[in-house]
């Protein structure tokens, strides 16, 4: 089955030509069938490039998957044009005023890692966000910056900031071989990284419940799950695309900024080489994984959604 996303929407000409099942509101109203309702809290500069990416992996399903695209409410993007901001997302005052539930939320990365997250302009937004997920949303996935914010909102998790950027692709082991997130995993798999901060081991092991899925000996925790909060954090990016390293290495390279070429990414290291993509097929079956796990458990009444058992009993 397709994703549902707009028809004008730039990633439905990208991903149609790429052979994912996408269909416009239209063609969608004609099929007899409840689809997931999956929003994406956007929060990166680049908002076309970071939406695509995340649609193709969650599009790739057999499942009829409805994507609503969310912003910050009173944050203005400086990296994409208005018309497509209005055209195309909603800012969450709006969604929350509505009361609307969604079977999965993704938020984002976001370029703001140094700032401590009580200077972020958005930040008690986001707070917001993170609290309304627990009663309208069944399951949400914090990536990058994202997961580090949620990370933190919950369980007071720090982020600290590294020496220096860790960046490239970094081999991660799978500690958790049963997980159904895992579901179909090799023993260890190659993940893009491109931060610089990073969440500790011993932090995480210090918290009740938060059970670690993946991990890197060079670069630390990568994916982490908490049952209590319906929520996946992962540090990472199994979501880029083969030249989003390069393009960040290239940006910096440009603008004079010092930085290392993205380890382990360029055939022997060499820049001038086409990057090579390792981590596609994982990144596939992540995003699937988790599609499949909210098929399997969110409610069909979808207005059941964040519901304790004394409430249902109520209704």
């Amino acid at each position: 089955m397709p994703i549902k996303i707009p028809s004008d929407l730039p990633a439905y000409d990208v991903l149609s030509h790429e052979g994912v099942m996408v269909m416009d509101p239209d063609q969608a109203a004609r099929q007899d069938i409840r689809p997931l309702r999956i929003a994406l809290l956007n929060l990166m500069p680049k908002k076309i490039q970071t939406e695509t990416q995340f649609a193709r992996l969650i599009g790739a399903t057999p499942l009829q998957i409805d994507l609503s695209l969310i912003r910050m409410s009173d944050h203005r993007a400086r990296n994409t044009a208005a018309d497509h901001m209005e055209s195309f997302y909603r800012p969450f005052a709006e969604v929350e005023a509505t009361g609307e539930k969604f079977d999965g939320l993704i938020i984002t990365g976001a370029p703001i890692e140094h700032l401590p997250f009580d200077e972020v302009t958005y930040w008690d937004e986001l707070r917001r966000v993170m609290d309304w997920t627990q009663s309208h949303v069944h399951s949400t996935f914090g990536v990058c910056w994202g997961g580090m914010a949620m990370i933190h909102h919950f369980h007071g998790v720090a982020k600290h900031l590294l020496d220096a950027k860790a960046f490239g692709c970094f081999r991660h082991r799978n500690m958790a071989p049963a997980s159904p997130f895992l579901r179909g995993f090799s023993d260890d798999c190659v993940i893009p990284v491109s931060r610089w901060t990073e969440i500790r081991q011993d932090e995480i092991d210090a918290r009740d419940g938060l059970t670690t899925l993946l991990h890197s000996d060079q670069v630390g925790p990568c994916l982490v799950e908490d049952p209590a909060h319906r929520a996946l954090y992962i540090f990472n990016h199994l979501e880029y695309d083969s030249d989003t390293l390069k393009q960040e290495y290239d940006r910096d390279v440009a603008n004079g900024t010092p930085i290392n070429v993205p380890c382990n990414y360029y055939p022997d290291d060499d820049p001038k080489r086409p990057p090579q993509n390792r981590w596609r097929s994982h990144a596939h079956l992540l995003y699937g994984n988790w599609i499949s796990e909210i098929y399997e458990t969110t409610p069909y009444d979808i207005d059941q959604i964040g519901l304790s058992s004394t409430d249902l009993r109520r209704r």
